[in-house]
């Protein structure tokens, strides 16, 4: 597992993933909509961003957990 940031990430995904190590201590669940309003993105460029961090080999797991109003991401660090 990487726990640095990784080299393959764009910097967008390395902004998610950061994002989601700082606050995963205190959250479980996580709107697209919200992160990308910390993080200067649209919640489109979250939830399509966001998948490569799903597949990546990373110190955190993300599922896609439900949609109401924008996508609901369940994260464990």
């Amino acid at each position: 597992m990487s726990t640095a940031m990784a080299p393959d990430l764009t910097s967008k995904q390395q902004q998610i993933l950061e994002y989601l190590r700082s606050n995963a201590a205190t959250k479980t669940y996580f709107k697209s909509r919200l992160i990308g309003k910390e993080l200067g993105m649209t919640a489109k460029e979250v939830g399509s961003n966001i998948t490569a961090l799903q597949e990546g080999d990373y110190d955190v797991d993300i599922e896609k957990w439900g949609y109401s109003s924008s996508t609901t991401w369940k994260v464990d660090v």
